[in-house]
């Protein structure tokens, strides 16, 4: 039963994650125009918070963490390469679920990836010896499950239809389809790496990941201006880390599976902690609440 259950949950995982990303993405550009996710972006200096917030506050407070905080080099390695990864490809998702700006989480989304395909490469040998990446490994899965789905969606809203039922009813089930894809994949990975999360609880590992999403957010939200919608967008876009990124550079450069647990653990807790945290502001926020210029 566990030998069927080790070889079924990595394919469910897989599954829902290509569900969860594709419909997403599909779905965004059903809503969306190309100038709707170029028009946050032509705010300078939000762009430029955003840049700063997760390609250098947020990798150099984990790195000043853990040298502050004795852990094992396989545990380092796992938080630097989450640190170090940004741009989540479930930002647009995350921007839904807390009223965020969908247009700038889909800009940022795409801004933040493109810059980790150089990012990543450059500073990783700095922080962690022997890690190999190149730019099209990272670039490869940004192209075929993100962009090409946006591209096909931005194009089907285009076409004009003899009914605009036909894509609302295209929005109302790839809605459905990334919903299931975010549960299964919650629900595969708890399952997974239930004892993983046991065993950082134990060990307080715990406490450093804790540590590191809530300053993420913490820091994502204050430099998000100029509005609620964007800080909600860029501190659940800074706490989240581009797990795909991260993963693919822990499987192919570590042979310790402790590295790649603590991506798997980290991830998935810093998943279920935004949306905890983003559902508490959407409640907590009234919704006369001004907005501020950055």
């Amino acid at each position: 039963m566990n030998q069927i259950t080790s070889l079924l949950f990595p394919i469910f995982d897989k599954i829902a994650f290509l569900l969860f990303v594709v419909a997403t993405m599909f779905g965004t550009g059903l809503k969306l125009t190309l100038q709707e996710i170029w028009q946050p972006l032509a705010n300078t200096r939000l762009v430029i918070f955003s840049l700063i917030t997760n390609f250098l506050l947020v990798p150099v407070f984990v790195y000043l963490l853990l040298t502050v905080i004795s852990v094992t080099e396989p545990v380092k390695d796992g938080f630097m390469i989450m640190a170090l990864a940004s741009g989540p490809p479930a930002l647009p998702k995350l921007a839904e679920i807390v009223k965020g700006n969908l247009a700038f989480a889909t800009g940022l989304m795409m801004l933040l990836m493109l810059g980790t395909v150089f990012y990543l490469p450059i500073t990783l040998p700095f922080f962690i010896e022997g890690v190999q990446i190149t730019p099209w490994d990272i670039g490869k899965p940004l192209i075929f499950m993100m962009i090409i789905p946006l591209v096909i969606g931005l194009s089907i809203k285009l076409i004009k239809f003899e009914s605009e039922d036909i894509v609302i009813k295209l929005q109302a089930i790839t809605f459905q389809i990334s919903n299931f894809g975010l549960l299964l994949g919650l629900g595969v990975r708890l399952i997974v790496h239930f004892d993983e999360i046991l065993l950082l609880l134990k060990t307080g590992v715990i406490f450093i990941c804790a540590v590191f999403i809530i300053f993420s957010f913490s820091v994502g939200y204050l430099l998000g201006g100029p509005g609620v919608d964007t800080q909600r967008v860029l501190g659940v876009g800074t706490a989240q880390r581009n797990f795909a990124a991260a993963l693919l550079i822990g499987t192919s450069n570590f042979d310790d599976p402790n590295v790649v647990s603590i991506i798997m653990v980290t991830s998935l807790l810093m998943m279920v902690s935004v949306l905890v945290l983003g559902k508490n502001l959407t409640e907590l926020e009234p919704a006369t609440t001004k907005e501020l210029q950055i």
